[in-house]
């Protein structure tokens, strides 16, 4: 990622944060829309402590932007668990629609074209990262057509 395009994700992120529990709504409800069989990697969880985790998750991954030798290894073991939980390379792909469609939503006209960059070269590190440890074949590969660096 570039300066400015982590520059433009940690200022957007602040305006997301007072919003985060819409935002995570947003999130799910956008997800189970786009492919409902993803609810079912869902059953026996606690939705309101899962919308926490995930406010949480991203809120750790944007402040270590700059440190991604403390981000990577935390990004390794959280894939790895989506791994253990059915997670596959489809659900990444799914994901990052859902999130950006929920980042437009929620930040109105603070969603520009710099935003939209940011964010998706940021879910993009994300992504990658997480399913960097996970063994890659069409179904779990990467969704970027690599490993992360």
């Amino acid at each position: 990622m570039t300066p400015q395009q982590k520059q433009v994700v940690w200022q957007t992120w602040e305006k997301v944060v007072p919003i985060a529990d819409t935002a995570a709504d947003l999130f799910y409800s956008r997800l189970f829309e786009i492919d409902p069989d993803v609810k079912g990697l869902f059953e026996k969880s606690d939705m309101a402590a899962q919308k926490t985790k995930l406010i949480q998750t991203l809120a750790s991954a944007i402040s270590c932007l700059d440190s991604p030798e403390t981000l990577k290894p935390l990004l390794v073991d959280l894939g790895q668990k989506h791994a253990g939980f059915g997670v596959v390379k489809r659900h990444y792909e799914i994901v990052g629609s859902a999130l950006l469609w929920t980042l437009e939503q929620g930040l109105g006209e603070d969603w520009t074209s710099e935003a939209a960059d940011g964010w998706t070269a940021a879910y993009a590190f994300i992504s990658e990262t997480m399913q960097s440890s996970v063994n890659s074949t069409p179904e779990t590969g990467s969704v970027f057509g690599g490993k992360a660096a």
